[in-house]
């Protein structure tokens, strides 16, 4: 009997991609259910280099921000090379989302006012005003997902995650 269902399974048709706004939606309910995710940078040599972060949600064209100080290895990374991956896992829901695409310094008073948390008041004494307290804005480029909780990719046949590219303002599967 198992060997059977092997073979009916093997030769099954792999199954259609899902929807991109299906996609899209597995993508950030993964996101905030991770609620942190690493961010990976590349150093001098290529070698990328991950830490975990403290994401804000995405936006509505799937850019997050991230904030930081601007004394970390990071940010002299981002200088260097803007390329960069956001990585989420939810253990709960058994899914992962990869962002990739392109990380930017901002230092605008106005911007780190409206992305202030209270909680932060430790690390950055001086408010949304402290010196050391820079944001990072995140622009995805490539979304991967792969959710069992969620049904995108997962399917027993290559269990391959579903991919989304951003084409102008939208996003299509490659």
């Amino acid at each position: 009997m198992t060997l059977l269902f092997l073979l009916l399974t093997l030769l099954q048709p792999p199954p259609s991609p899902p929807e991109t706004a299906r996609v899209l939606e597995a993508a950030r309910a993964t996101m905030k259910a991770a609620s942190n995710c690493f961010l990976i940078t590349l150093d001098d040599s290529g070698q990328p280099q991950a830490r975990l972060m403290a994401p804000f949600d995405p936006d509505p064209a799937m850019n997050v921000w991230l904030a930081t100080n601007r004394k970390t290895r990071k940010v002299e990374q981002i200088r260097r090379n803007p390329r960069a991956t956001l990585a989420y896992h939810d253990a709960v829901g058994l899914g992962y989302v990869t962002l990739i695409g392109k990380a930017r310094l901002v230092d605008d008073l106005a911007e780190r006012r409206r992305r202030w948390k209270p909680e932060w008041k430790d690390f950055y004494p001086g408010g949304p005003e402290d010196a050391d307290y820079l944001l990072i804005q995140f622009t995805t480029e490539r979304i991967e997902v792969m959710s069992i909780g969620r049904h995108v990719a997962d399917a027993p046949q290559g269990w391959q995650p579903a991919i989304l590219v951003r084409q102008g303002s939208g996003w299509r599967q490659p």
